[in-house]
């Protein structure tokens, strides 16, 4: 399952500084305006601690964690929706991700230029939506003189269409995203082709410095303010920092820098999990002396479509599916332990996997 999530931002937010925390890749960083023009892809994994413990018990020959491509794009300026600076590329490679990850400079430093002179996330923040909102009533507007006549001629299917753009654009034109408007799942389908930009589930990363990473800023407290009524996750942390940290490669080493900041884990392996739960994904595993793997899937897919991950025959010729919670196979330590237990469950069709099952697919094509 190939998921992406763009990173977006004004020039001289920090971008590529935490692209390069997240995924080691090397994007230029520098300090001027467009210092990335061409984007950035890195692979990178979702840490979970379950797959080291299931690692432990089963002693795979090797252990595959599941991952997350992140996407380093050209910074934005006003005018972008028209194509200004580098808006067009800008704007078809955000097509392309699944969410967006929007980071907002927190942090005041003379030495850092900012695009605009000054720094103020909230007007930051609001340059992008505004480009973004704009691209998306451009799209909208031309299918709905695309459908009009066809809505007023009495097609219902069409009139049904037509409405829901409607409503779009009205709420596009209050200055809304659209991933703020409600609507029924009919009318989300008829908004899929079109591939609005700010439909896609969004984070917003507040870029500190060192002595605001564990408690935040007054830029911050902003930030929290002014996205309250959105549906989004919000992290705060500091990309200079983070870079720092990605350096260390002893655990003791990093353990001791963040004890010092008053900090349990990298601000980056949280982003990490927060843009996975932004995606509405979870993982299940698969144990055997060949392999240790997760696997991503949507929430509330089925079983046969958990396996279908693995391999559309899995899907296709599905017979049952072999559960293990994660839970009784760190208790019981083995798979034949847990079915002595009695805690091995066999599952059908309509079984939904929850988060952390140990799987085993049985199938027949």
């Amino acid at each position: 399952m190939a998921l992406k999530c763009g990173i977006v931002g004004l020039p001289n937010v920090g971008k590529s500084t935490l692209f390069n925390c997240l995924s080691n890749a090397k994007a230029q960083s520098a300090n001027f305006p467009f210092c990335t023009i061409e984007p950035n892809v890195g692979t990178i994994t979702v840490p979970d601690e379950r797959l080291a413990s299931l690692e432990s018990l089963v002693k795979p020959e090797k252990v595959i964690p599941t991952t997350i491509e992140i996407v380093d794009i050209a910074g934005l300026v006003k005018g972008a929706h028209k194509g200004e600076g580098l808006g067009n590329q800008f704007l078809a490679n955000i097509r392309e991700v699944d969410a967006i990850i929007h980071v907002l400079r927190c942090f005041d430093d003379d030495n850092v230029i900012h695009v605009d002179g000054k720094v103020d996330p909230i007007s930051d923040k609001e340059i992008i939506d505004m480009e973004l909102q704009l691209k998306d009533l451009e799209t909208v507007e031309k299918r709905i003189g695309g459908i009009e006549r066809k809505a007023n001629s009495g097609d219902k299917d069409a009139k049904k269409v037509y409405d829901t753009y409607v409503a779009v654009k009205e709420h596009l034109l209050q200055g809304y995203s659209v991933r703020s408007l409600e609507l029924e799942v009919s009318q989300e389908e008829y908004l899929t082709e079109l591939q609005l930009i700010t439909s896609k589930p969004v984070m917003y990363i507040c870029n500190v410095e060192e002595t605001a990473v564990k408690n935040g800023n007054q830029h911050v407290d902003r930030v929290k303010d002014a996205i309250s009524k959105e549906d989004a996750e919000i992290l705060t942390l500091g990309a200079a920092i983070e870079a720092d940290i990605a350096e260390l490669e002893d655990f003791e080493e990093r353990k001791m820098f963040l004890d010092d900041l008053g900090l349990d884990e990298p601000g980056v392996s949280k982003l990490i999990k927060k843009a996975y739960n932004l995606l509405n994904l979870q993982t299940y595993f698969t144990a055997g002396e060949k392999e240790v793997r997760a696997w991503t899937i949507k929430k509330g897919m089925t079983a046969p479509q958990a396996a279908g991950v693995i391999h559309s025959d899995f899907e296709k010729g599905f017979i049952r599916a072999e559960v293990i919670k994660y839970s009784d196979y760190i208790r019981f330590k083995t798979e034949t332990a847990v079915k002595e237990a009695g805690k091995l469950m066999v599952q059908g069709k309509e079984y939904v996997p929850e988060d952390g099952d140990v799987m085993h697919f049985r199938f027949n094509v």
